[in-house]
C-alpha cells in the first residue's frame, strides 16, 4: 500500500531547532534569576537569624536554602535538553526536564512532612519564641522573596510549556507558605495565643499538600505522555480542513520536555499520485505546526482511502 511522508523540511526543521534551543535558554535564565532571588532571600534571613537568635527562623532559612538548591536539577536538565540527539537517544534529551520534576514534586512531598512533623511537635512540647519582631520580618522577607520567584517561575514555565518548571514555581510558593506561617505564628504569640504557632502549621501543611497534588498530577501526566485534549482536537481539526484530506485516522501528540511532537494518519483519494501525496502530507505538517504550539517534530501518514 502506498501512502505519503510528512517529513521537516530545512528551513522550518531550523526554525523549530532555534526556537527549542531558545526556550530552554529561557529556562536556564529563569533558573539562575531565581536561585540568585532565593539565595538573597535567604541571606537577608541569615542575618535575621544572626541577631534574633530565633530557632524557629533559622529552621525557615535552612528551609529556604535547600529550597534554592532544587533550581541546580533543573538547570542540569535544561542544559542537557539543548543536546542533539545520538543513536541511543533518537528523541533527545528533553526527558530529562520530566524526571528533574519528578524531583521537585518529592522535595515538595518532603516540605509538606517537615511542616507536618514540625507542627505536631510544637502542639505537643511549645517552645517560647523570642525576638519576635525580628522574626516576623525576616518571615515577610522569606514569604515576599519566594512568592515572587514562584509568580516569575510559574509564569516562565507556562510560556515555553516546561511542567517541571512550573512545578519548582508551585515548590517555591510552598516556601512562601512556611515563611508566611512564621509571621503569622509570632503574630499569634504576641497576642497571647501561643498555639498559633503549631495550627498555623498545620494549615500550612494542608496548603502545601494542595500545592503538591497539582505539580504531581502535571508532572506525572508528562512521563505519562499526557497532552491536552483541546490540543489533540485542534490540530486533527485543522488536519480535516485540509483540501484533499477525506478523513483523519489518528492524531497523536506528546511532550518531551518542553517540547511538543506529533504523529498524524490521514485517509486520501487513492487516485492520488505518489507525489501528491507527499506533498499534501507535507502540506498538513505545515498546517500541524500553526495550529500546535511548542510543536518541535510532526510526521504525518497519507493512506489512500477505496
Amino acid at each position: 500500500m502506498t501512502h505519503g511522508h510528512g517529513h521537516g523540511h530545512g528551513h522550518g526543521h531550523a526554525e523549530k531547532v532555534d526556537d527549542a534551543l531558545e526556550s530552554s535558554e529561557i529556562g536556564i535564565r529563569a533558573v539562575k534569576i531565581s536561585l540568585v532571588a532565593l539565595g538573597a532571600t535567604a541571606v537577608a534571613q541569615v542575618i535575621v537569624v544572626a541577631v534574633s537568635g530565633s530557632v524557629a527562623l533559622l529552621a525557615d532559612t535552612i528551609h529556604n536554602f535547600s529550597d534554592a538548591l532544587t533550581a541546580v536539577p533543573l538547570w542540569i536538565a535544561f542544559v542537557l535538553g539543548r543536546r542533539a540527539a545520538t543513536k541511543r537517544y533518537t528523541y533527545g534529551f528533553g526527558r530529562a526536564e520530566d524526571l528533574a520534576g519528578l524531583f521537585v514534586v518529592a522535595m515538595i512531598a518532603l516540605s509538606a512532612v517537615i511542616a507536618g512533623v514540625e507542627a505536631v511537635r510544637r502542639l505537643v512540647d511549645p517552645q517560647p519564641i523570642h525576638h519576635l519582631a525580628a522574626v516576623a520580618v525576616a518571615g515577610v522577607v522569606g514569604f515576599v522573596g519566594n512568592e515572587l520567584v514562584a509568580h516569575y517561575r510559574i509564569s516562565v514555565g507556562r510560556r515555553i510549556g516546561s511542567a517541571a518548571l512550573v512545578a519548582d514555581g508551585l515548590h517555591a510558593r510552598t516556601d512562601g507558605f512556611t515563611s508566611l506561617a512564621v509571621v503569622l505564628g509570632a503574630g499569634g504569640v504576641a497576642l497571647g495565643f501561643p498555639l498559633a504557632d503549631p495550627i498555623i502549621g498545620l494549615v500550612i501543611t494542608v496548603a502545601i499538600l494542595a500545592v503538591l497534588r497539582t505539580a504531581a498530577r502535571d508532572v506525572v501526566r508528562r512521563l505519562m505522555d499526557g497532552v491536552e485534549p483541546d490540543v489533540v482536537d485542534a490540530a486533527a481539526a485543522a488536519l480535516a480542513a485540509q483540501p484533499g484530506v477525506l478523513a483523519v485516522r489518528t492524531v497523536r501528540i506528546r511532550w518531551i520536555g518542553h517540547r511538543m511532537h506529533a504523529d498524524a494518519e490521514l485517509d486520501i483519494d487513492a487516485n492520488t499520485s505518489l507525489t501528491d501525496a507527499h506533498r499534501l502530507a507535507h502540506d498538513a505538517e505545515h498546517v500541524l505546526a500553526h495550529a500546535v504550539p511548542k510543536l518541535e517534530s510532526a510526521v504525518v501518514h497519507a493512506y489512500p482511502h477505496h
